[in-house]
């Protein structure tokens, strides 16, 4: 009787130590390979969304902030910074023990406008521009120097036939401006790690200018690390030979490669003809002269962006009820096959970050018309898409 109640005992235990055994999250099937991030909006820093900091916890191991380090956000004005979200997103990884990376330090967009100009409004000289371009990555560096690993240098200056963005910082240093960021970041904080970031690094041309700005920075002594190859990615494009061949260019050159903002669309790609543009500008609020009311609609205006927007959705956004389980399993397959790139290449890849957290909050949702998307690993009630398993399961490969 003794030896049936022990049998029996170690039975129960077995099945409660199987029944209570942990998942296992992305961050620990890819261990030994590479990182695994997310792009953190305010309400996850501020712990405002518990059930995203459970799936943090459980599947991340790196963090990068949407927008509260960007310029605009830290250094609104000349002489005035606000690092209040910034300062809770680094609290944020640092408590958790996660991997942080800043971004970003340099770029067009979502930069001050005070930045460009002076007092009277005048564009300011490439002197005046190198200095403030060096107060604010000094300011900024310095400040987090110790807890981020590395940081986005230059974001975005490149285009995708391989000429420079006419950018502010183009149009008054030339090229010249994003040795200068490299070269401030640097010396700002010697240990950190440093990034050269953009969209589209698939395109021919595009490779073929950071490929040589990379040599460029290696000669002048400059340190660059990695390239952030953003992988915001559709049903059918860019083609795996192409983002390949751009990922085996860029460690040719002798850095490492990062998926750094990764999301897939999963609904048509929208090809900006004559008749989208129309329809899209149609569909936009419209706005009355500065201290004046917008303007009434008139009822055949109404009805005419009725029948645009319903002929728009029925082409561009036809999954506003769900997506359907075949398109889910194509968008699966395809997020599979492209995280293989990065297995395959794993001994140059540091880093695999995708751009939020869940479909609910994307930005896809809102780029360039307002649609119901679905391009990132867990759905809008916080599930684990079947891609999630699908990873899992390719790492131990």
């Amino acid at each position: 009787m003794r030896k049936l109640f022990l049998l029996a005992a170690v039975v129960a235990t077995a099945a409660s130590c199987s029944f209570n055994k942990e998942p296992m999250g992305l961050k620990d099937a890819f261990e030994g390979k590479f990182l695994i991030g997310t792009a953190l909006n305010e309400r996850q820093i501020l712990h405002q969304d518990p059930k995203a900091d459970s799936l943090i916890s459980l599947h991340f191991n790196a963090i990068v902030p949407e927008n509260c380090m960007k310029h605009e956000s830290v250094h609104p004005r000349e002489n005035e910074y606000t690092f209040d979200l910034a300062d809770k997103f680094v609290e944020y990884g640092v408590q958790a023990g996660l991997t942080i990376t800043g971004h970003c330090l340099i770029w067009h967009s979502q930069c001050a406008p005070w930045f460009f100009v002076d007092s009277d409004g005048n564009q300011v000289s490439a002197e005046v521009l190198k200095e403030r371009m060096r107060e604010h990555i000094f300011t900024v560096v310095q400040r987090y120097k110790g807890k981020i690993l590395g940081w986005d240098v230059v974001n975005e200056a490149i285009l995708e036939d391989g000429s420079y963005r006419n950018s502010k910082f183009y149009q008054i240093l030339g090229e010249e401006f994003i040795p200068w960021a490299f070269q401030c970041a640097h010396e700002a904080d010697p240990d950190v790690e440093l990034y050269y970031n953009d969209y589209n690094m698939h395109e021919p041309g595009k490779r073929a200018t950071v490929v040589k700005l990379i040599s460029d920075l290696k000669a002048r002594g400059h340190r660059i690390d990695a390239v952030g190859m953003q992988s915001h990615i559709g049903m059918d494009y860019p083609s795996f030979d192409e983002f390949a061949a751009s990922m085996d260019a860029y460690i040719a050159a002798g850095v490492n490669v990062m998926s750094t903002e990764f999301d897939m669309t999963a609904l048509p790609t929208i090809t900006m003809s004559a008749d989208v543009g129309q329809t899209m500008a149609m569909m936009r609020p419209r706005r009355g002269r500065p201290g004046q009311p917008a303007p009434e609609f008139t009822e055949a205006e109404k009805a005419e962006m009725q029948a645009a927007q319903e002929a728009f959705n029925a082409k561009f956004n036809p999954y506003t009820e769900g997506l359907p389980q075949e398109v889910a399993d194509q968008w699966s397959d395809r997020v599979a096959e492209f995280m293989q790139m990065f297995i395959d290449r794993a001994d140059h890849v540091t880093r695999f970050t995708a751009w939020g957290l869940t479909d609910a909050t994307s930005w896809k949702n809102t780029f360039m018309a307002v649609r119901t998307d679905y391009p990132l690993f867990f759905d809008r009630n916080y599930e684990a898409k079947r891609v999630v398993n699908d990873m899992i399961a390719a790492s131990k490969k």
